[in-house]
């Protein structure tokens, strides 16, 4: 055991990143998500609240399910941040023909909102891509949007997997 523990810690001296794609993706995501909430912080938002806010202001109004599949974020997360999100009047619930689907809009609140943190976003968006380069950045995201895609497919059988059996 101790020696797998050691050939797992071993790795880490490169640029101290794991070589678990999973602790890797979580450990960057966390510090660039830092990164944008420093940025965000003037404008009372965080990045994940900005991100749902941006979201719903693109879809003009949307539900539960089309903010998860939008966002690839779990419901309970989801529900917890529309929550907080409707408490401080940035969104509210809107009307929807099937009474049991909840359907989120942004206020007029939550307009000016945005507006104050877009220019933030852009600032923390400015760092990274002067850091990476918007190439280097191209070639990321066109990577990680196979991986999402390939980890997406696998959650969805797995889920059905799970479904089907009694």
């Amino acid at each position: 055991m101790s020696r797998q523990i050691t050939k797992l810690t071993a790795g880490q001296n490169r640029g101290r990143l794991s070589p678990c794609v999973c602790s890797t993706l979580r450990m960057v995501t966390r510090v660039v998500t830092q990164l944008y909430d420093d940025c965000l912080r003037p404008s009372g938002l965080r990045v994940t609240q900005f991100s749902i806010l941006a979201a719903v202001a693109r879809l003009g109004e949307a539900s539960l399910r089309q903010l998860e599949d939008e966002l690839a974020i779990d419901q309970t997360t989801l529900t917890r941040s529309l929550t907080l999100l409707e408490r401080n009047g940035v969104l509210e619930r809107a009307s929807h023909p099937d009474g049991r689907i909840k359907a989120m809009r942004l206020t007029s609140k939550g307009r000016r909102a945005l507006e104050v943190a877009w220019p933030l976003w852009a600032q923390a968006q400015g760092k990274v891509l002067r850091e990476l380069g918007t190439k280097a950045w191209t070639d990321t995201q066109r990577r990680l949007t196979y991986l999402f895609q390939v980890a997406a497919k696998k959650q969805r059988l797995a889920r059905r997997r799970r479904r089907a059996q009694p």
